[in-house]
């Protein structure tokens, strides 16, 4: 995704929830590249917070695919539908316990 599709999510969801909106962005390139910088500087309803370079424990979804990547280690798979269908799997077997977290 671009810059301007971001920022186009961003205003769409501003024009459903009609409020101040925060986010929490890691350092993806176009989260932190210089015409982000300037789209989100023309927003003044919008704060951006960067995560630091690296902080899996502040990301929950670096949780989550470590879990997946390490349930998957040593597989051979031949077929991608193969591996898809055991990603989603291991995605849907996690679901309880991440709604058990966000429920804490």
């Amino acid at each position: 995704m671009s810059e301007r599709d971001f920022i186009a999510l961003v205003d769409g969801v501003r024009h459903l929830v009609r409020a101040p909106i925060v986010l929490v962005w890691d350092r993806l390139n176009t989260h932190v590249s210089h015409k982000m910088r300037e789209l989100v500087a023309q927003r003044k309803w919008l704060t951006v917070f960067l995560l630091p370079a690296y902080s899996p424990d502040l990301n929950p979804v670096e949780w989550v695919w470590a879990h997946v990547k390490h349930s998957l280690a040593n597989l051979a798979v031949m077929a991608l539908e193969r591996l898809e269908a055991l990603v989603r799997n291991r995605l849907k077997r996690l679901q309880p316990r991440l709604f058990s977290r966000i429920d804490r």
